[in-house]
């Protein structure tokens, strides 16, 4: 065997192994993340009357979540550069179930207010970490199907989240307590649980892990090592430098409005369904149907994340998606049957999921691996107001206008994304290392 066809064997089998041993265990993660995120909006069908939450006051507290998710995330994920992933991800997952879990026992609108502004503070940088993580593990000629699959766990949670949430709103009702507040407390577990998994189940970094050779844990290692050395020398290699730069803000205000549009969308499309709905249509049949525009993002964010890798385009992908996104919450605006309204819904998540894995994947092409903890989180925790404006929007205004005002949004992220550039690689850096060229 020539030494050429002996590195490709490492090659793959190290790829093989990373992907096999990583990208599903965290796609379970961020499922449960999500799930425990948003099930407030299939809690919300019968919660709200409970304690006499008003639309605007449940646009609050959906949104409030990301208002200590802001606060916190930076100084979380420079904690998890610090201390390692293993610990920290553990950290956040114990902390978040507990206060889920918390959540089914709450008494009055103000718990609710002060465990959500909670939850927010116990998950920050739970996803600008496992972005980071995935820095540590993947090329970037990989990093989009990972971050693609990542994300897949969006429409995955709600896919089982809708059915599972409403059933249990639907059935359970142990010791007199009503079905949603058993829906907190048993999705709240698995979260600790997994949270203790991680412990002993992650890797900090290929150095460390016991399920690669030597052979390949060296190739791995050499091979990200080049690709940071190439970063080092096309982005910013400081802090302060890199917060000068126009593209970190630019990076922010185009995913500002992606999270505007989603948080939107996950929070309230169980209401949207049932607002159209006959009285006599359950919990559990909305739940179904709320499952259809899942179901149709999850190959969108495959598809997108996959591609955006081989051909290179990541911003001409994340365009289409926008565009795709833009054209579905403006059908909703004029659609008032169930079917052509869940049509439109998954028109819009098509395009709304297909940005997650493409967008993340592109962002780390725009740090040095110093600033890449500060720099993601950054890009995250801005985006992150987003989080908290997209709910707040469709219980201040009436359903068609916020439709329109989201579509908005959208524009201006489509517009921003035209004005991102990345340095201009140099050739004679890639074929020195390795590295892809990444076309803007």
């Amino acid at each position: 065997m020539n030494q050429a066809t002996a590195i490709n064997t490492v090659e793959r089998s190290t790829l093989k192994k990373t992907m096999r041993r990583i990208l599903p265990f965290i796609l379970i993660l961020y499922v449960i993340a999500f799930l425990d995120r948003v099930n407030m909006g299939y809690a919300a069908l019968e919660m709200n009357a409970d304690l006499a939450l008003t639309a605007e006051a449940f646009g609050l507290l959906s949104g409030l979540f990301f208002i200590s998710y802001f606060l916190f995330e930076v100084p979380s994920n420079l904690i998890l550069h610090k201390v390692g992933a293993r610990l920290w991800i553990a950290r956040i997952m114990i902390t978040w179930g507990i206060v889920v879990v918390l959540t089914g026992f709450i008494q009055s609108a103000a718990h609710l207010y002060i465990l959500r502004f909670l939850l927010g503070a116990a998950e920050a940088g739970f996803v600008p970490g496992i972005i980071l993580y995935l820095t540590y593990w993947f090329r970037a000629r990989e990093r989009g199907k990972a971050t693609a699959l990542f994300f897949v766990a969006l429409p995955l949670s709600a896919l089982i989240g809708a059915p599972l949430s409403t059933w249990i709103m639907d059935t359970v009702t142990w010791g007199g307590l009503a079905g949603w507040r058993w829906m907190f407390i048993l999705e709240g577990i698995p979260a600790v649980l997994l949270g203790i998994v991680v412990l002993f189940y992650l890797t900090d970094r290929p150095v460390n892990a016991k399920w690669l050779t030597e052979q390949e844990k060296t190739w791995l290692e050499d091979e990200l090592v080049k690709e940071r050395k190439l970063s080092a020398k096309l982005n910013k290699s400081s802090h302060l430098g890199m917060l000068m730069e126009s593209k970190v803000w630019k990076l922010a205000l185009f995913n500002i409005a992606g999270f505007v549009a989603v948080n939107a969308l996950s929070y309230w499309m169980p209401t949207i369904i049932k607002s159209l709905s006959s009285s006599e249509t359950t919990n559990l049949q909305i739940g179904w149907l709320a499952m259809i525009p899942s179901i149709i993002a999850i190959p969108s964010i495959l598809f997108t994340g996959w591609n955006a890798d081989r051909t290179g385009r990541h911003k001409l992908h994340l365009g289409a998606c926008v565009s795709i996104a833009m054209i579905g919450f403006i059908g909703c605006a004029y659609v008032s049957s169930v079917p052509l309204m869940v049509l439109m819904l998954s028109i819009t998540s098509a395009g709304l999921y297909g940005i997650s894995g493409t967008f993340y994947a592109y962002i780390t092409f725009f740090f040095s691996e110093s600033t890449a903890p500060a720099g993601i989180a950054l890009v995250s925790t801005l985006s992150s107001l987003g989080g908290f404006i997209g709910p707040m929007l469709m219980g201040i205004f009436d359903f068609k206008q916020a439709m329109f005002i989201i579509a908005g949004c959208l524009l201006v992220s489509l517009i921003t994304l035209f004005t991102l550039r990345l340095a201009k690689n140099n050739q004679k850096d890639i074929v020195d290392t390795g590295a892809v060229e990444i076309p803007n």
